[in-house]
């Protein structure tokens, strides 16, 4: 079954005795959105392939006429049939030239040849640490740049030689010609392929610059990388791309940074994660403790019996922002307690004893939970039940007992 199509004067919006101004006038304003050089998704492409076969009709006074009286099915079967579905964009941009020569400041059918256009940019790519990234620094980089060649003064022709206008386009750089299209005979603009659309040939080349106009050298370029930068991100060079034609200005160096990573931080936007060990004794008894930072390290002050994963954050000790390196992201320190792994005799014996003080203070709290308990039941409880009690207390994990010992519950 043959896909339905919208009646022309709905896709472009106007009314069935809307004048051609008007059509127009809508025409301009859809392809403004949906033209493929201005939004490149499939959807645009598909409403401005139907706007452009709308406009195709209702701008022309006998399709229009005939479409009138019979819709659709005035094209139907071939003959002068508008399928935009299948048809390659080029020839929707072939047939709506003075459109888009409006649109968009004048296609190749109205650019001067030898109007001043800028240069192309040039992108290089360096590579920094995470401190350089996070503080800034100043980089410098070898680049091959092109100047005017000295001898020809840019012109590419033999010193005593200047370039000739091009006999096939006349100086104007362009060409044209005629083809057969579903709209008839069409008139295209190409680039004229003699002068390679500069609209002047040289036929003595310069031969310290084999004609090209310009000698390449390697400069050496300062670059400032501003505080803050991420990975990714680049910083823009102005006029110190490739030179302009015709007397314009040169194009950008576009300095792209690839941020090394740090052992130590990672990041996440402007805030600095890391972690901080302590030790078993730090985290029970607490006390002051270094927290490396991206500006050095930072005293800090735990409390007793602090536990494995707790985060501290430090307020403004993270990435200095791009527009303002007075404001700063922040640092997240998760810190990890490490038991040992390996103990001297003297150790283990000292850690046996207050393993010892332990069990005494947990056979006690046993002892006292369990007359709790007995008060509570009314004196249904026994001694076995504080006995099991007290033997439940000493097979509490060692860090459970040591994070109890330092931190008794409130009687």
């Amino acid at each position: 079954m043959a896909e339905q199509k919208r009646d022309y004067y709905e896709v472009l919006g106007v009314a069935k005795d809307a004048s051609d101004a008007d059509i127009k006038k809508a025409y301009r304003q859809i392809a403004k959105k949906y033209h493929p050089d201005v939004n490149p998704s499939k959807e645009a492409e598909v409403i401005f392939k139907e706007a452009s076969a709308a406009y195709a009709v209702l701008s022309d006074p006998d399709k229009r006429r005939q479409y009138d009286q019979f819709g659709h099915a005035a094209f139907d079967g071939g003959a002068g049939g508008y399928d935009y579905n299948n048809m390659n964009m080029d020839d929707i941009f072939s047939s709506f030239g003075d459109i888009f020569g409006d649109l968009f400041g004048g296609g190749a059918s109205r650019r001067d040849p030898n109007a001043p256009r800028q240069g192309a940019n040039v992108t290089y790519q360096i590579r920094i640490t995470f401190d350089e990234a996070v503080h800034g620094c100043k980089k410098t980089l070898s680049v091959n740049m092109k100047d005017p060649c000295e001898d020809c003064h840019g012109s590419g022709a033999k010193p005593g030689t200047s370039p000739v206008t091009c006999p096939k386009c006349n100086g104007t750089g362009q060409v044209t010609f005629t083809r057969q299209s579903i709209f008839g005979v069409v008139r295209n603009v190409a680039a004229c392929p003699d002068c390679r659309g500069a609209g002047k040939i040289i036929k003595d080349k310069c031969p310290a610059c084999h004609g090209s106009g310009f000698i390449t050298t390697k400069k050496s370029i300062e670059v400032t990388i501003p505080a803050g930068i991420d990975d990714g991100q680049a910083v823009r060079l102005r006029e110190k791309g490739e030179p302009g034609i015709n007397g314009g200005p040169r194009g950008d160096l576009l300095v792209y940074v690839s941020v090394a990573r740090d052992s130590n931080f990672q990041r996440n936007g402007f805030d600095v994660y890391s972690t901080v060990p302590l030790s078993f004794t730090q985290a029970a008894l607490g006390g002051e403790i270094r927290i490396p930072t991206v500006d050095g390290d930072v005293i800090y002050k735990i409390k007793a019996g602090t536990q494995t994963d707790t985060r501290i954050r430090l307020a403004g000790k993270g990435v200095p922002t791009l527009r303002n390196r007075d404001i700063r992201g922040d640092h997240y320190a998760t810190l990890i307690v490490q038991t040992p792994t390996s103990l001297t005799a003297e150790q283990k014996r000292l850690f046996e004893q207050l393993d010892a003080t332990f069990d005494t203070r947990f056979q006690a709290l046993s002892k006292k939970e369990a007359d709790g308990e007995k008060s509570t039941n009314s004196g249904e409880s026994t001694g076995s039940d504080s006995q099991e009690n007290s033997k439940k207390g000493k097979k509490k994990k060692f860090s459970e007992k040591l994070s109890d010992f330092f931190n008794p519950d409130e009687d």
